[in-house]
């Protein structure tokens, strides 16, 4: 970083590129700019993906062993330096600290995971499937990887795509959020540390030119990335048309549906957690509750109790909820409260205005819920990316699950319930990708994948797991035949004189 504003990442080193556009980074909590980043030119992502193609080569014939001894280290120095690494977080998003470390240690799931790579990245073998020939299989890296990410995990979803693929043995080149980008500087460093040669790992900061530089560039072989549905949606589009395979992770609306006969303090509880952790800015927050008419009532007072207990501020105080990332994305997020009471919900809590333990030029909106809300309201359809809960009344399991199913979204959903019988038929019905029961956030474990379906997809794999290897790798089917000596060939007998 050079007079506070942060260069890219490149050959192992900080590198200020050729452009000349920067962009402000935020303290979201103070509502004040704290340093600038560099805006890559496409000429700058060329240099970038030049490094990484070079890098590229000599890395995938890196045996499995250095590579897995890498990412060892690489693991070992994240947890020893987490704390460093969820300040910035802190700092920068405005996460709470907990949540921050919360959010590194899933990201280290997939870490651990990546360093089994060896049993991950087996091909298979088939012997005399026609006389005298074999089959097999191996898989390859795919060599120049392209990572977009999103603001609201600037760790942990680079940590989910770039694990995997260094491991793999591809190179590199991550574009994070240009809201918060200095965490992924810091991992650039701490993988210099573990031994990552020079070039695999790269970093160039910027907005739509650098990611359209990426995404049509001959020599980038795969992208990774999360957002929103629609430019989840361009970005499949326009890499795919550049014959690249992607991997593209949209916007959702997830549902929680609470039948009658569920512990209603266990539903509150989750409702609370999953609806306003990290100020709702996560793709796999609860932002509808489905509650069945006859516990509806109840279900609202005990999620408002909770809701009444929680201190908004500063990340770094301890509080449970901290701002939102920008003030324009505050504003939007607000605006949809007025448009609730249009629509003819009840605002039952209000966000705005509540007392605050931080800075007052933060980008501070509380926990709002809001009920009877109509599932024609943009309340309802739109992906508000913030603290709101909503709450749609239903008659019972069958109308809940129709409008699960009708949603264009298919990310994550939820059902609390006791009856066993309801569950295993939620789980076969819903037409969501991730499903929980009793659990309100169903992030699978590293050792499974991560992915939507609908419009929260774009894309046949999903990130990180048994999908993570096969993305960043390439089968080969090798048919092999090897004469013995009884055709003709070598003589292994002793020598004979005539």
């Amino acid at each position: 970083m050079t007079d506070n504003t942060l260069d890219h990442w490149v050959d192992g080193a900080s590198w200020a590129g050729t452009g000349t556009r920067t962009g402000d980074v935020y303290n979201p909590a103070l509502g004040t700019v704290h340093k600038q980043v560099r805006f890559a030119s496409t000429d700058d992502v060329a240099v970038v993906v030049e490094s990484a193609a070079a890098a590229a080569a000599s890395w995938r014939d890196t045996s499995i062993a250095k590579r897995q001894t890498v990412m060892f280290a690489f693991r070992e120095l994240l947890n020893q330096r987490k704390e460093e690494l969820a300040a910035i977080l802190t700092t920068e998003h405005g996460k709470v600290f907990s949540d921050a470390l919360g959010e590194i240690a899933r990201g280290m799931e997939v870490v651990e995971f990546a360093c089994g790579l060896g049993q991950l990245t087996k091909g298979a073998y088939s012997e005399n499937v026609s006389t005298g020939i074999d089959v097999y299989t191996i898989r390859q890296p795919v060599g120049v990887v392209g990572i977009i990410s999103p603001f609201n995990f600037p760790a942990m979803v680079p940590l989910w795509f770039f694990s995997v693929a260094i491991a793999a043995g591809n190179a590199v080149v991550l574009k994070p959020s240009e809201k918060d980008p200095t965490a992924a500087n810091w991992l650039a460093e701490l993988f210099v540390e573990a031994g990552l040669p020079a070039g695999v790992f790269n970093v160039v900061h910027g907005d739509k030119e650098a990611v359209d530089a990426l995404l049509t560039h001959p020599d980038v072989s795969a992208i990774s990335f999360v957002g929103s549905t629609p430019i989840a949606q361009y970005v499949y589009e326009t890499a795919t048309a550049h014959g690249k395979r992607v991997q593209a992770l949209g916007g959702a609306k997830n549902h929680m549906l609470v039948l009658p006969d569920a512990d209603l303090d266990l539903a509150a509880d989750a409702a609370v957690n999953a609806g306003f952790g990290s100020a709702g800015e996560r793709c796999m927050a609860i932002s509808v509750v489905l509650a069945v008419d006859s516990i509806a009532d109840e279900f609202v007072a005990k999620v408002s109790e909770r809701m009444a207990t929680l201190r908004t501020g500063d990340g770094m105080r301890g509080c449970d909820m901290g701002p939102l990332i920008t003030r324009a994305h505050r504003d939007k997020v607000a605006s949809y409260l007025d448009l609730a009471a249009e629509d003819g919900a009840d605002v039952v809590v209000d966000g705005r205005g509540i007392e605050i333990d931080g800075d007052a030029n933060g980008f501070w909106l509380g926990p709002t819920l809001v009920d009877r809300v109509p599932t024609s309201s943009a309340v309802y359809t739109d992906e508000i990316f913030g603290p709101v809960l909503s709450v749609v009344r239903v008659e019972g399991y069958e109308e809940g699950l129709e409008i699960i199913n009708g949603s264009r979204y298919g990310n994550g959903t939820a059902i609390f319930t006791n009856d066993g019988g309801a569950a295993r038929r939620f789980q076969r019905e819903a037409t969501v990708g991730m499903i929980g029961i009793n659990v309100p956030i169903p992030v699978p474990v590293a050792y499974h994948s991560f992915g939507g379906w609908k419009a929260s997809i774009f894309g046949d794999a999903k990130a990180y797991g048994p999908h993570g290897f096969d993305f960043f790798t390439a089968e080969k089917a090798i048919t092999s035949r090897w004469l013995d000596p009884s055709h003709g060939g070598l003589n292994l007998g002793f020598p004979q004189h005539d």
